[in-house]
């Protein structure tokens, strides 16, 4: 007689990338709740939000967040939520962010001279032409720095009440 040893039935081996995206998203939501339980007042986080969402919409990468933090210590605001609003501007919208701040900055002052072409650029300045689409640009994400910073930290701060009232109640 031959014995054959006990076998459990085929399972197959379910993918290690849902577990992964599942062990991501809780440290997600573990960052998102530590950034909003920031110590300091409802304006003091709000106005640090504020203050990197202002800084991100400008085109100057790798300062970002020191400018945000910089300028939330001007205005006496939450320096990690000010660091966390730079994240506005990242990789997936720096193109529209910054496209949309140039043609907001063109309806401003005025359109700039278009892309002359190889041939043009003999006869003209390039620091000429660079300055042209620069001050646009600033213009354009100064205005939408003051917009959006505004929303972003308004909103921020009516979210903090509202949650604050919830938790009184």
């Amino acid at each position: 007689m031959v014995s054959v040893a006990f076998m459990p039935p085929f399972q197959p081996r379910s993918s290690p990338l849902p577990a992964l995206l599942q062990r991501l998203l809780v440290r997600a939501r573990g960052l998102l709740a530590w950034l909003w339980a920031q110590e300091g007042s409802h304006g003091q986080r709000a106005r640090g939000l504020a203050a990197g969402i202002f800084c991100g919409c400008f085109p100057f990468f790798g300062l970002q967040t020191l400018l945000g933090v910089a300028l939330a210590s001007l205005v006496r605001g939450n320096h990690l939520l000010a660091a966390a609003g730079t994240w506005i501007s990242n990789p997936l919208t720096y193109v529209p962010l910054y496209w949309f701040n140039y043609r907001l900055g063109s309806w401003l002052i005025g359109p700039s001279k278009d892309w002359p072409g190889m041939g043009a650029l003999r006869a003209e300045s390039l620091s000429e032409l660079g300055w042209s689409v620069a001050s646009r640009l600033l213009i354009g994400s100064t205005l939408m720095g003051l917009v959006a910073s505004a929303v972003g930290g308004g909103c921020f701060w009516l979210w903090l009440e509202r949650q604050q009232g919830r938790q009184g109640s």
